[in-house]
């Protein structure tokens, strides 16, 4: 189990005491359970997860709610959060990679590809079907490889949304290779929503995202 920080987020920190540090980026709704048992599991995984509290405490449940949320949320302000989070996890002491992963959904999965526009010291993003219509990262700034995971069925994130995201990384000499999950729909990984939740899908796209962080961090 892992521990909130104030106002920083939830920590969650591997049985051995040391690892690669990745930062777990939230849905709509908040810092809710579900972000925090990923980082949970990032950590069984062997890495330090650090999932900040982009809301401040604010949690829901309601989709209205969430929505107004995610549309009022300022994205210079989070930028700062995201860096400051950033250099909270690569001086902490338990992580041993010289560069650090982001992973995140939905929302968090479009601000996980601004993240890693923000520092060069993120060495691999992972992008659960991310979607927000104020953050557009400049690729430009891209240096970590992208591992894009999305769903067939998805109407926020469609394939020609996907295949857009593709390009315009790659116009911008960014690398992306991603994954799309037949007969699933947006926030298939979330095991808390079982009007979406695909099991099949949800693990094996945690293997690929397993797979990818350790070949993109480098330990110390």
């Amino acid at each position: 189990m892992g521990t909130d920080i104030l106002n920083i987020g939830y920590l969650a920190t591997p049985a051995s005491g040391t690892g690669p540090g990745v930062i777990v980026l939230q849905e709509w709704w908040g810092l809710v359970p579900h972000i925090k048992d990923v980082a949970d599991r990032f950590a069984e995984a062997g890495y330090v997860a650090i999932a900040p509290d982009l809301f401040q405490g604010t949690t829901t449940t309601s989709p209205d709610e969430a929505g107004r949320l995610l549309m009022t949320l300022n994205i210079e302000q989070t930028a700062k959060s995201l860096q400051t989070t950033i250099d909270f996890l690569l001086n902490h002491e338990a992580v041993t990679s010289s560069s650090i992963g982001v992973v995140g959904f939905c929302m968090g999965g479009q601000l996980a590809l601004l993240t890693a526009t923000l520092s060069e010291q993120v060495g691999a993003v992972v992008d659960f079907y991310g979607i927000h219509p104020n953050v557009k990262p400049d690729f430009s700034k891209l240096v970590a490889p992208v591992l894009g995971i999305f769903g067939e069925k998805d109407s926020f994130v469609p394939p020609e949304a996907v295949q857009q995201l593709k390009a315009d990384i790659q116009a911008a000499g960014g690398s992306i290779e991603s994954h799309t999950y037949a007969d699933a729909d947006h926030a298939f990984f979330n095991d808390t929503r079982p009007e979406v939740y695909q099991a099949a899908a949800a693990e094996d796209a945690w293997q690929r995202t397993l797979r990818f962080l350790s070949q993109q961090l480098v330990t110390n």
